[in-house]
């Protein structure tokens, strides 16, 4: 997961592709950085295989049938290579002097974005609404993919999403919690839970100084022990001291310091936190993690490397343990 940066952006993919990465994800907070779907256009045209998506966009900020439009033209671009991954909004709202969408807000432009996506009609005050041009498209439908940490988010999305995308944290306790919810409300709603894909997002400190790991992914883990905390929020999935430390990281985090190592909020993280929310350690440790949050049934990660500040040889040793030992070792796997 990366930040839409306009110079040098095709290559920095083509270099992801030949490593042996399957993504690459951008975020789209419009005050604090470039269009994504801009970027994303450019990347497309310089790749061949790495597929594209947003970590995530929101409904708020850009009108359903305006986002689906974004999404299915790099979808067009691509070859059928983008995914629109969605949320209820942090600091793009933030930004706005807005809170996170409310649940139920979230759900009705979710469920219309969803519709556009499809190519269905919506009615709105009794005029009829499609996105027209998709009759003409090749790329395919672009599959709809929801960031989800709380029950009522986990089970809209079982319902709705082709795909689910967990901001759970790494604990193996409260991923499955995860799992075995969003497949149960499949079920209730008539899906074939085995229609739905699982993906994760994990901030991962691989360093073989355990402190190193720890310390270049202080703000990742707030960040996400953040989500857990937003308005609406119950700790669900969440046990003993960590439901308490997540409510601490909520009660004080500032997203003027979003994602930064050194931010007053991650004053709350202690070193056992992180690495159960985390995956921290050695390259065999890391893979040992995500190995064991594959079995449960996640089937892709959503990598949060260094965060903001993070000591930058510290940060050059973990990206090349990443790309040389832990991506290899998954792969063969």
């Amino acid at each position: 997961m990366s930040v839409p940066i306009i110079g040098g952006a095709a290559e920095r993919a083509r270099r992801a592709e030949e490593a042996g990465w399957a993504g690459i994800t951008f975020t789209d907070s419009q005050n604090l950085c470039p269009d994504p779907f801009v970027v994303f256009a450019v990347v497309a045209e310089g790749t061949e295989r790495i597929q594209l998506a947003t970590g995530v966009t929101n409904v708020h900020t850009r009108h359903p049938a305006a986002l689906a439009t974004a999404a299915a033209t790099v979808q067009e671009i691509s070859g059928g290579r983008f995914i629109l991954g969605t949320g209820r909004g942090d600091t793009a709202l933030f930004h706005l002097g807005l809170p996170p969408m409310p649940v139920a807000e979230f759900f009705e432009r979710t469920t219309r974005l969803q519709t556009y996506l499809s190519g269905g009609t919506i009615d709105i005050d009794g005029r009829p609404s499609r996105i027209r041009w998709l009759d003409t498209t090749k790329g395919g439908k672009v599959p709809l993919d929801i960031a989800a940490s709380g029950p009522k988010m986990i089970e809209y999305s079982a319902k709705t999403a082709e795909r689910i995308t967990f901001a759970l944290g790494a604990d193996p306790r409260r991923v499955a919690w995860g799992i075995d919810l969003a497949r149960s409300a499949a079920a209730d709603a008539g899906r074939d839970p085995a229609d739905l894909t699982f993906g994760s997002y994990v901030s991962i400190g691989c360093h073989p100084d355990l402190d190193a790991a720890r310390a270049m992914v202080h703000g990742s883990v707030a960040a996400f022990a953040h989500f857990s905390s937003m308005p609406g929020s119950t700790g669900a999935g969440l046990t003993g001291d960590d439901k308490d430390i997540v409510a601490e990281v909520g009660r004080s985090y500032d997203s003027n310091q979003h994602l930064r190592n050194d931010a007053t909020h991650t004053a709350a993280l202690t070193g056992e936190f992180i690495d159960r929310f985390a995956v921290t350690g050695t390259p065999d440790r890391v893979v040992e993690r995500l190995e064991e949050l594959a079995a449960l049934g996640i089937d892709r990660f959503v990598v949060t490397g260094p965060g903001f500040g993070a000591d930058r040889d510290d940060a050059r040793i973990a990206t090349h343990l990443l790309t040389t030992e832990v991506l290899p070792a998954l792969a063969s796997t």
